[in-house]
């Protein structure tokens, strides 16, 4: 697969991650102070804008050859030298791994697609109101290498939101969980549950032309991605708040309904945090145990929700 739809795995994986410190700071912050904390209703898909799926489908044939053409003049040419201490030190420092997402430096920080996260901030769009960019753009930024128009993420925040349900079975699955279960454990089980549903698991059982893998890839990391808050934020009700989940409202934006969903919808700071919060953990150099552990199990040929879990 193209190094670009391989991080949609686990993109968005930090929802489940939300510090307690990070909600215990959001909780100290003024309520509610009248700003709109998403996007207005009355609009769903835009027959007028592409979709993200269309813009990737018009990128991939010229990534795909732009990579052939590199490894057909430069295959033979050696990249790293490999130390003993580097091998016992659990591979730490070998280049290894082709990413294009974004790049850790030491002395300026992370840069996504070689925007600076101040960068993204100013380029990429906000909820009417606010002021910190929309992880929708982020996520778009990072599998085309363009900033995304305001009405295109609207239009993927539309479509988020509307692949958000989760089957009956997953939520009796998470609400029989012990409390005490830990969250994590929680949340994988729920993920592994999703299998289930692949879209990529029922083409490869029936030997789809492995050209097509990228379609269904893409099918999957957008259902799992969508399914993210309702899963954690069920969870985090069942072992902390009694167990009420609000529902997705379809007009409002991913960070908005996850904050809504841990029961702070009505506390904007705290929306405005996990808006940043979300973009500025969207994907971590792609070489990190998580991020890496999502790759090595999909080059089993193994369905994003697998592959998260």
């Amino acid at each position: 697969l193209p190094t670009s739809i391989s991080h949609s795995r686990h993109t968005m994986a930090s929802v489940s991650r939300l510090s307690s410190s990070a909600l215990r700071a959001s909780l100290k912050s003024q309520a509610f102070n009248g700003r709109t904390l998403a996007f207005n209703g009355g609009r769903y898909y835009s027959a007028k804008t592409q979709t993200l799926k269309e813009r990737f489908s018009e990128l991939l044939p010229e990534k795909i050859e732009q990579i052939k053409a590199l490894r057909k003049e430069h295959g033979s040419k050696v990249v790293d030298k490999v130390t003993l201490d580097q091998v016992y030190g659990g591979a730490r420092g070998i280049k290894a791994l082709v990413w294009e997402g974004s790049v850790l430096d030491s002395e300026e920080g992370i840069r996504f697609r070689g925007k600076t996260i101040p960068e993204c901030q100013e380029l990429l769009p906000k909820a009417p109101g606010g002021k910190e960019p929309l992880p929708e753009g982020l996520f778009w930024l990072l599998l085309t290498g363009e900033v995304p128009t305001e009405q295109q993420v609207r239009d993927l925040s539309a479509e988020w939101a509307a692949r958000s349900d989760i089957p009956k079975f997953v939520e009796e699955l998470i609400d029989h969980c012990p409390t005490d279960l830990h969250p994590m454990a929680q949340f994988s089980l729920a993920v592994t549950a999703l299998e289930h549903t692949s879209s990529f698991a029922k083409a490869y059982a029936k030997g789809v032309n492995k050209k097509e893998y990228w379609g269904y890839t893409f099918e999957d990391s957008m259902d799992l991605i969508a399914k993210l808050p309702n899963i954690a934020s069920r969870i985090y009700q069942n072992v902390f708040k009694g167990g009420k989940v609000a529902p997705i409202q379809k007009d409002k934006d991913y960070s908005f309904n996850f904050v809504n969903q841990l029961g702070f919808g009505n506390n904007a700071d705290f929306v405005e945090l996990l808006r940043l919060y979300l973009t500025i953990h969207t994907d971590h150099e792609g070489g990190n145990v998580s991020a890496h552990t999502t790759h090595l199990v999909g080059s089993a040929l193994s369905s994003p929700f697998l592959s998260l879990a």
